[in-house]
């Protein structure tokens, strides 16, 4: 465990180098002994891959004292199991136009694409980029894709995508990059519950093929309005 300081109120916490699935659960044990330890200073704990972040009240406590105190708490030794979200999508046409160049790009035909990509249960390593950006590990490398070389200034809300060797869903309409080859009617992200993202780092996801018409019905029970 490697600590340094992040800017005047925060520390970073590394337990690895690589994304790797045992690393990322320490590191989510980690986090949660951290979050349990009800320090009066902890404003927040932000995981990522392989690393942490520890964001503290400054007016409260300095960088070394934190660092002790979490050099001397004891690691919470139970694997976390996260909860299984099945992801319907509607793969392909206006919903993933980049899914023929995705299977022309790797040599595969469309319908072998999305038995691929939906094959796996993918793990949650962490949330960013977006509110309810889920950060996943487990796409088989068969459909790894690049990005597009001039990110679209539009992508909608629930749009699956491929990136490298990377899969995701944006939870949230805004530009990117990604080869869209689907799209979800679940809504990712909501201020309105509590928590507002459907996902938590270390849940498990699986993508379940759907056809338009279930798609929209879904969408408007999800959305309480139709497709934009």
């Amino acid at each position: 465990m490697k600590i340094k300081p992040l800017g005047d109120s925060a520390l970073l916490i590394s337990l690895g180098e690589t994304i790797d699935e045992e690393i990322n659960e320490k590191v989510h044990a980690l986090t949660r002994t951290i979050e349990q330890a009800n320090f009066e200073w902890l404003v927040e704990v932000v995981s990522a891959y392989s690393s942490l972040a520890v964001i503290y009240d400054p007016a409260l406590v300095d960088f070394e004292s934190v660092k002790r105190a979490i050099e001397g708490i004891e690691i919470a030794s139970e694997r976390f199991e996260g909860k299984l979200v099945e992801v319907p999508v509607v793969y392909g046409g206006k919903y993933g136009p980049d899914l023929e160049f995705v299977a022309k790009y790797n040599g595969l035909s469309v319908d072998d694409v999305i038995e691929i990509h939906s094959r796996p249960v993918y793990r949650v390593y962490f949330l960013g980029f977006l509110p309810g950006f889920a950060y996943l590990g487990g796409m088989d490398e068969r459909i790894a894709t690049p990005r597009l070389e001039k990110p679209r200034l539009k992508v909608p809300a629930g749009s699956v995508g491929i990136a490298g060797k990377q899969t995701g869903i944006y939870p949230l309409e805004s530009p990117g990059g990604w080869r869209l080859i689907g799209r979800t009617p679940l809504r990712l992200f909501n201020p309105a519950k509590d928590p507002p993202t459907l996902f938590r780092p270390g849940d498990r996801m699986k993508f379940v093929p759907i056809d338009e018409s279930e798609f929209m019905e879904l969408y408007e029970r999800e959305w309480g309005e139709g497709v934009d």
